[in-house]
């Protein structure tokens, strides 16, 4: 695995890389998430695939505070990928949560780039109810950075898989641990996931499509069958005992369901 940097305009992106076999997937995580997180995920299907894990922007080792955080420039970031690092398209792209609503605005806005779409414990974006950026990036400001140490950092977040994804991320400073993102980044640029719901672009997809959802996820069970209905070409697989991070919580069960998908 090779961590390499591309240029996007203003934006420096970084992505983990691996393997050269196979039809190519690349990975993008959910808010406040990144490519570490999802690398177990991408390691899994060497080596017959070649598996790109994507910082997104505002995340990770990409440039921390971008000007531009719009739906569309995150798109433009998967474009730049594929392109910059010489992915032969189309390409599988599979995206959780925020990272999923991505990859099919990539699919809708880029047909010829994308073969499938898997999004995990995502949707079509839209309004969700008790203003959630607002909410979100008052919960990442709460956070007491920076933190002594692991152990201290495991005390505030909790010792859930995702806590423990954030703890493993943690920039090492001089004074200490920070997470790998700002609070109000990160309430931008979900914003932006939940300004507008998107059917349009859902309809316009022509790739072949997984949703994964966690049997307690967060995404609501009207939408999901509203975008099975529309489209002939979806399949819907739920993991049972599993939240919102289904490939955190459930990753074996996860990671089966994706290799049957991709091969």
């Amino acid at each position: 695995m090779e961590r390499v940097e591309i240029r996007n305009g203003s934006v420096t992106l970084s992505c983990l890389d691996s393997g050269s076999g196979g039809d190519p997937v690349v990975f993008l995580h959910g808010l406040a998430g990144s490519a570490r997180e999802l690398w177990p995920s991408a390691a899994a299907l060497l080596p017959d695939h070649r598996v790109v894990a994507v910082d997104q922007r505002g995340h990770g080792h990409s440039t921390r505070r971008p000007a531009d955080l719009s739906r569309r420039a995150y798109v433009d970031d998967v474009v730049s990928v594929i392109g910059a690092l010489g992915i032969d398209p189309p390409v599988t792209l599979v995206g959780q949560s925020m990272g999923g609503h991505t990859a099919m605005l990539t699919a809708a806005w880029h047909p010829d780039l994308v073969r499938r779409l898997v999004m995990v414990e995502a949707g079509v974006g839209g309004p969700a109810g008790e203003d959630l950026p607002a909410k979100l990036g008052a919960w990442f400001a709460s956070w007491p950075a920076p933190f002594r140490d692991a152990r201290a950092a495991a005390e505030f977040l909790g010792a859930t898989p995702m806590a423990q994804a954030w703890i493993r991320d943690l920039e090492q400073r001089a004074d200490g641990l920070w997470p790998r993102f700002d609070a109000d980044v990160m309430r931008d640029a979900i914003a932006g996931v939940v300004e507008t719901a998107r059917w349009r672009e859902w309809q316009r997809v022509t790739a072949e499509t997984l949703l994964v959802s966690g049997g307690s996820g967060t995404i609501q069970q009207a939408e999901l069958a509203r975008m099975c209905a529309m489209r002939t070409d979806v399949t819907h697989v739920v993991v049972p005992d599993a939240g919102h991070d289904v490939h955190l919580e459930q990753h074996q069960a996860w990671v089966d369901v994706l290799r049957a998908f991709v091969s």
